[in-house]
Formats: structure tokens, sequence, C-alpha cells
């Protein structure tokens, strides 16, 4: 089979094009002949071997895929790798079967940003109806359906950031009440103001370095900040107890597959709804461009880059 493999990490030089034995499934796992392949920022962290999970070489990148079992059945699911390839063996437990309407383009975007998304909201910061809102990064796949799912929920006001017009354009279009440059010096006043004078009750970020500092220091008392990734590659200053203490203010990490080992199968139930929500047209994905297997490199240079919006997705075939 055709895939990506990397013997070295780095950036996207090390993603070479190769043919591979096809992988063979163990206990509880399942075959998947891959239709689409999820491309997400995560990944560049996996190939210089930065991401939470260290890697082991050689390897087939990527984590999430879309497509059929040999006995038809039709499934997304996450792995902890080897998604870069025309098929891929995916763990029955994080294996989601795809309602019939749902096409590959959503369901990788649910698979991760949407379940990210979910229980941010739902598990991380607790949303409470009413409160304000910050969703960093609101063009990108989480922060697109964030927005989304943040205002069907009941948030008082949506902040998007964007760092540019059109996706400043895309997020207002998506539910946000007001959208601001991602790029400003001063975040915390930016954030203030954006939100009439007041502090906010909620941030999502991932971004790190100072547009966490100055998110934080622009929580309200009791707001919450939820960081789930570091997009910048810039470590946020340390969080000092005392000063949430002396704030009334909470910051959370969130890593998705932490949520596998919750009890209740939480992100099959947040799997669930979003399909629901996605056929009864509450909630959709953003198309973010589609990469063959062969421009694999190119897609990872723009995602480093942050020229990307919505959900990325690699063709095997291609």
């Amino acid at each position: 089979m055709r895939a990506i493999q990397i013997t070295e990490f780095g950036g996207p030089e090390v993603l070479t094009e190769v043919e591979l034995p096809d992988p063979v499934p163990g206990p509880g796992e399942l075959l998947v002949e891959v239709s689409r392949a999820g491309l997400n920022y995560a990944d560049t962290h996996q190939a210089e071997n930065s991401y939470l999970a260290k890697m082991e070489l050689p390897l087939v990148p990527g984590g999430e895929v879309v497509g059929r079992t040999p006995e038809g059945r039709r499934v997304v699911g996450l792995t902890s790798s080897g998604g870069y390839a025309e098929k891929a063996v995916v763990p029955e437990a994080t294996a989601f079967d795809v309602p019939e309407g749902v096409d590959d383009l959503t369901a990788l975007s649910m698979v991760v940003q949407g379940s990210t998304a979910w229980l941010l909201l739902r598990r991380s910061v607790h949303l409470e109806p009413g409160d304000s809102v910050v969703v960093h990064a609101a063009a990108g796949g989480v922060g697109s359906l964030a927005v989304q799912l943040a205002k069907k929920w009941g948030a008082g006001r949506v902040i998007a950031t964007a760092s540019s017009a059109d996706k400043r354009a895309l997020a207002l279009e998506l539910g946000a009440d007001i959208a601001i440059d991602s790029t400003t010096e001063d975040m915390t006043a930016a954030l203030r103001e954006a939100n009439g004078g007041r502090k906010v009750d909620v941030v999502l970020d991932m971004t790190g370095g100072a547009v966490t500092d100055q998110s934080i220091a622009a929580l309200a008392p009791f707001g919450r900040l939820a960081f789930y990734g570091m997009a910048s590659r810039e470590k946020p200053t340390p969080v000092e107890p005392a000063k949430l203490l002396s704030h009334s203010t909470a910051v959370v990490g969130m890593w998705l597959p932490h949520a596998f080992r919750l009890p209740g199968r939480v992100v099959h139930r947040a799997m669930a709804e979003l399909f629901d929500l996605v056929l009864a047209g509450e909630l959709r994905a953003v198309p973010g461009g589609e990469y063959g297997l062969s421009e694999v490199r190119r897609a990872h240079e723009d995602l480093r880059s942050r020229r990307t919006t919505g959900k990325l997705v690699l063709d095997p075939k291609g």
C-alpha cells in the first residue's frame, strides 16, 4: 500500500511517500480501507516528536481515518499512528459508525475537532447559559465547531479571534457575536472591550505564549480557561495557584486521549450528539482543503504557517 513514512524527526521535509505491507489487525482492532485521512495541527508535533505522546521510528503519521472495513462497515476512527496510508488499523474502542448522510469530511471533523470542542465546553469549562465565551483560532477545525456549539448551548456572547479578515468573517458567519484580530498586542484589553468592558467567563485556547497569559488576565471571577494546544510553540508563563486564588479563576488542560478513560463512554456520547446535530442541520463542518498523499509536505507547511481554515483532509489515492 502507499503510505507516508518518517524515518527521522523534523519538519515537513521528513514526510516521505513509500510502499509498505498492508497492516494486520490484532484482537479488538479493525482494518480500514481509508477513503480520507484527517490532517491536524497535532500531526506537525508528531512529525518532530514534540507531541504529548512520544513517537518511535519508523513512523506512519496520522491519527484519524474514515473508510470501510472488509465487511463493508463505514467507520471513522482514531489511532495512535498509521493514518497517512491507503489502509490503517483502528482500535474498535475508538471507532464510530458513520450515519448515512454524513460525508467523509464531516465525519473526520467530528472525531477529533468536534469531540474536542464538545469536551472543552461540556467537561472542561462547564459552560453555563449566559457565559461570555472566547474562542481563539475560531476559523480552525476546533474553533469553528466550538463557536457553533457555544452559541447553540446558550453562551451569552461568543467572542472569536482570528488572524485575517476572511477568518473573522467566517467566525461571524458561524455565529460569533464579535470577531477580533488575534495578532493584537494587548489581548486582555481587546477581550474586555469585545465584552462590553467586562472581563470574560470562558476562554478556549490552543495558542500558548502571550495570548494565553493575556487571556488568563482577562478572566472574570470564576472564569475558566481551557488550554488544549500550543500552536505558537511558545510556553505560557507558569500559572501560580495563589494568583488563581486571588482572582477566583481556573485554568484546565485537556488532551482528547484521556477522555477515553472516562466512565460512561463519554466520547461515544459526544459523537452521537454531534452526528445528530449535523443531521438536523444545526452543526456544520468547514472544509479547509483536500490534499493528495503526494502533497502531504505542502499540507504540513500550510498547517504550520496557520494559513488554513476549517478541516483539512488527505486523499490516500492522490
